[in-house]
């Protein structure tokens, strides 16, 4: 059976094993991963101000430039600290120096969320901006991020998908003999593509402040939940409460958050109307 997504892979295509290092220097080594976190910011950049500048919002290019900064300080230690928490607490308990191990791998999308929120709180204390209009600016922005990300790590072979028979399965050289889904790939069309279109389709409308952000935790939730269908557990945590992932217990709740903040916001709007 074909899913939407499909229009996004390369049918029936061996994995291009792609060295993850695309340019060294002596002994300096640049690798994919780093680049797409380069795009990325470089991305959300130039989209933040396109749009803080099509709704008038007056930010200069140093608050911007303190804005992408502090969003990519949440994003790392969020990201690092959520992984430590949410996906091997037990092991980084008995190794505390290793959470400092950054080149070993490991970041939590929700963790590094949580860190964004709390960074960007912190900027908008600090600069004096509403928190939901740098909030719906930022989170138009962070499906870009995503979709580098999530190619980032398909050239790596990494986070790739469980075993299956799919026409267009692929042999990842971490994952065994077996023929997997390319799920970085629906990750990097469902959270990269299509989230990106949803949240710009809804930015360009008269809503309530914040359904921006609250459509992006709510967008994600969903289709990360459905992409870990396809995705393959944590070898350390395997399966939850069932037939449940750690990503979906820690998507599903930002679903129903989601679901409900966007009708208060809606609910409270239509009070100051009446």
């Amino acid at each position: 059976m074909l899913f939407p997504f499909d229009l996004f892979l390369l049918a029936a295509l061996p994995f291009p094993e792609i060295d993850p290092v695309f340019f060294s220097l002596g002994p300096l080594k640049f690798r994919w991963y780093g680049l797409m976190y380069l795009l990325g910011l470089s991305g959300a950049y130039f989209l933040i101000r396109s749009r803080a500048r099509a709704k008038n919002i007056s930010l200069s290019q140093e608050q911007l430039y303190d804005l992408i900064v502090y969003a990519a300080l949440g994003v790392f230690l969020g990201g690092r600290i959520g992984y430590t928490l949410f996906y091997n607490a037990a092991y980084y308990v008995e190794h505390p120096l290793s959470i400092l191990a950054v080149w070993e791998g490991g970041m939590s999308f929700h963790g590094g969320l949580i860190g964004t929120c709390i960074a960007l709180w912190i900027f908008c204390r600090r600069k004096g901006f509403a928190p939901y209009t740098i909030a719906d600016l930022a989170a138009q922005a962070v499906p870009i991020g995503l979709g580098f990300g999530r190619i980032g790590n398909f050239i790596n072979g990494e986070l790739y998908g469980r075993p299956t028979d799919v026409d267009w399965c692929m042999v990842f050289p971490r994952g065994g003999d077996a023929c997997r889904h390319p799920s970085q790939l629906y990750e990097a069309g469902l959270e990269g593509v299509a989230l990106f279109l949803l949240l710009w389709i809804i930015g360009r409308r008269d809503t309530p402040p914040g359904t921006v952000f609250w459509t992006f935790i709510c967008g994600y939730g969903i289709f990360r939940s459905f992409v870990e269908l396809f995705r393959e557990p944590d070898a350390h945590l395997g399966l939850l409460l069932g037939p449940l992932t750690m990503g979906q217990l820690l998507s599903f709740p930002m679903v129903l958050l989601g679901l409900l903040m966007i009708l208060i916001g809606y609910r409270n709007r239509a009070l100051k109307t009446r």
